[in-house]
């Protein structure tokens, strides 16, 4: 079936070359019409300023100034070579009354990106490049020189090399050939190249970290602490290559538990400056796809002697906590370790562990002698203080949303088989609690270690909501018969956000509210500057635990040892530290991005083989054109188009989340539970089209 042709997409999804042909013919038009100097407007200019600039797939751009309250928005014809998220240079134009703020590029000051993946195209003896990025609203020429290895129809990896004017094509040249569109390998790799990062490490970088030995030197395990005596274990993923974090437990004469956090020690085998601590901060956060793990680190750290493997010493920078029954800290230590695991637990073999001291019906993979009775008394004195951690934190303001993930079982050739919900249990809480207690108490430790009023750190923040976002989300709820409280500042406490989420918790209304509760939160980043987080609840919160697959926590690693030694961060650093940390919050969203990209195109992959399915959804958003719809298992969204819903005209209502039919007044709304097949697939956008039972 192929895609229907009158199917309408969001604007910021809207693809403007849907083939060659159409490309080149739009690309004619947009030349014809910036050539007649009638089509611009005529407004007088008022002055030059500078901003980011965000560009539809129709050409239209809108650049957020500070100190300005609305977008200037820019006409195709008046972008002058301007991409997507592109520093510009704009010229004001004189605003007319009720209209609005009109603007020209007049100068690229920095470019965003210059690669893209895509396809090539031929026509007439000349070789074409159209983006997958729908926001690339221009094909690129490439020169047959510069196509290389590349053919008709390859999909490639191209740099934009030159484009200084508008009324000419830009000129690509091809980085590497992919494969064929729709091949999985070539569809996963253009998805991380397409977001910056490379599949591969140079060969220099491999060279440089097969020089690294794989034994640790006597000298330097007699300067750390060791806790190779101390039961020790790991619990990861089923699937997981490289492990970050392990736990030691051992019951103190007093009664109270002693928790050791232990995480790799990378800093120790990669120093600041050397060639792969450069490539590491390029790279700045491994990525995760729904096959594959890109790493920030070569494999012979990564996997071998950073990752804390069963029966092996290794090098640790760890958190040791002794705590009483009710998951207080009472005494902690902070330094660089050495500890030999005993056990590599998956999270379902963990699992079983607990719900066997439980139900003694359950066979434990452990229980029997007496190595493997401490096992099970670790696991379950862990799980204990981690649920008391988990009260304490939700009592004390933490917001306690619950998102699901999917997984998928693939073939040999990469075709998704089976998609399911990622089931959390127990043991994933108990890992995630103490993480966040090494990361709150590594933070708070700073603090107190150095009382400038700009300490030398890298914190993990997350502000309070925006003031217009909280309002609108206040005047939702109160719409649909829900209350949130907001204080004199027009601010909400996340306790106050929390007995809402209680209030609404099993309610049909549930899924829309956590839905749009999630919309109105900040996002979480990396910096120097401490304004505490939000969501947790956390005067003082950073990123200590994962230093293999994220450079933020290497930092912290590194800058923690120095004020450990008593020797604080000079304050010229910290101009770097921020510069460093901003990038790194920047590719931290690159790579979900990719994830969920990666996400997308296997649950597109999935329903292209099952047009005609039906699904139990939920309405995941609401917009003018239509609504969005997610399925309850598989977790894909699709759309159904306003057209399509019969039997009355919709109108969008932006503030409430939802469309109104004007005839009889029927209601679709964010989170409202409905039936709908699966009615065409485009796998090239990633879009899902669905119909209503």
């Amino acid at each position: 079936m192929k895609f229907p042709k009158k199917q309408h997409r969001p604007k910021e999804e809207l693809k403007q070359e849907k083939d060659y042909r159409r490309a080149k013919q739009s690309a004619k038009t947009h030349l014809a019409e910036h050539s007649r100097s009638d089509n611009h407007p005529k407004f007088p200019p008022k002055h030059l300023v500078e901003g980011t600039i965000r560009v539809t797939a129709k050409g239209v751009g809108y650049v957020e100034v500070e100190g300005m309250n609305e977008d200037i928005e820019i006409d195709p014809r008046s972008l002058n070579t301007a991409l997507d998220r592109d520093r510009v240079e704009i010229t004001l134009y004189g605003k007319r009354v009720g209209a609005k703020q009109g603007g020209e590029v007049t100068k690229v000051l920095v470019r965003n990106k210059t690669r893209f993946a895509g396809r090539v195209e031929r026509e007439e003896g000349s070789y074409f490049f159209i983006a997958d990025d729908h926001r690339m609203y221009r094909t690129i020429l490439i020169p047959k020189q510069n196509l290389h290895t590349a053919t008709e129809g390859d999909k490639v990896f191209v740099a934009m090399t030159k484009w200084d004017d508008p009324e000419k094509e830009p000129i690509g040249e091809v980085l590497k050939v992919l494969g064929r569109p729709d091949e999985h390998n070539a569809e996963m790799e253009a998805i991380v190249l397409e977001r910056g990062f490379e599949t591969s490490f140079p060969l220099d970088v491999e060279q440089a970290a097969e020089l690294i030995p794989l034994t640790i030197p006597a000298d330097e395990i007699a300067k750390r602490r060791d806790f190779r005596d101390i039961l020790t274990h790991t619990i990861d993923p089923k699937d997981a290559k490289d492990f970050d974090d392990a736990l030691s437990w051992q019951k103190l004469p007093s009664g109270n538990i002693e928790v050791g956090v232990h995480i790799a020690d990378v800093s120790y085998y990669v120093t600041p400056h050397s060639r792969i601590d450069k490539e590491a901060v390029e790279r700045a956060t491994s990525v995760y796809l729904v096959d594959r793990t890109i790493p920030m680190l070569p494999e012979r750290l990564s996997n071998g002697i950073c990752s804390l493997v069963p029966n092996e010493d290794r090098l640790t920078f760890s958190a040791v906590f002794e705590m009483n029954e009710q998951g207080e800290v009472q005494k902690e230590w902070f330094g660089q370790t050495v500890i030999h695991s005993a056990k590599r637990f998956s999270y379902e073999e963990a699992q079983t562990v607990l719900d066997a001291v439980s139900d003694r019906s359950i066979k434990s993979p452990i229980l029997g002698h007496e190595f493997e009775r401490a096992l099970t008394d670790s696991l379950i004195s862990l799980d204990r203080t981690a649920k008391e951690l988990r009260k304490a934190r939700l009592a004390n303001g933490a917001i306690a949303f619950e998102a699901e993930e999917v997984r998928f079982e693939l073939d040999d050739k990469g075709k998704p088989l089976r998609v399911y919900k990622k089931v959390i249990q127990d043991t994933n809480k108990l890992i995630e609690e103490f993480m966040l207690l090494a990361n709150k108490h590594v933070a708070r430790l700073i603090s107190e270690k150095d009382k400038r009023a700009e300490s030398v750190f890298v914190y993990r923040v997350h502000d309070a909501p925006n003031e217009d976002r909280i309002r609108d989300l206040r005047d939702f709820l109160h719409g649909i018969g829900f209350d949130l409280k907001l204080d004199k500042h027009m601010q909400v406490t996340s306790q106050a956000i929390n007995r809402m989420l209680e209030e609404v918790r099993g309610k049909a209304e549930e899924s829309m509210i956590q839905m749009a509760t999630v919309r109105a939160m900040a996002k979480a980043v990396y910096t120097t500057k401490n304004i505490g987080h939000y969501g947790l609840g956390f005067e003082h919160y950073t990123h200590f635990t994962s230093p293999i697959r994220r450079y933020p926590d290497l930092m912290v690693h590194r800058l923690l040892q120095h004020y450990l030694e008593g020797k604080p961060v000079p304050k010229k650093k910290l101009e770097e530290e921020e510069r460093i940390a901003r990038y790194c919050s920047q590719m931290e969203v690159q790579a979900a991005d990719a994830e969920r990209s990666s996400i997308k195109y296997k649950q597109c992959e999935y329903f292209a083989e099952r047009i005609g399915t039906q699904i139990d959804g939920t309405i995941s958003g609401v917009t003018e054109w239509g609504i969005y719809v997610e399925d309850k298992v598989t977790k894909a969204e699709g759309m159904i188009h306003v057209k399509d819903i019969p039997n009355d005209f919709y109108f969008f209502e932006e503030k409430n989340y939802r469309i109104v039919g004007k005839t009889h007044g029927k209601i679709y709304r964010l989170g409202d539970k409905l039936k709908a097949k699966i009615s065409a697939v485009d796998l090239k956008r990633k879009l899902i089209a669905m119909k209503l039972i």
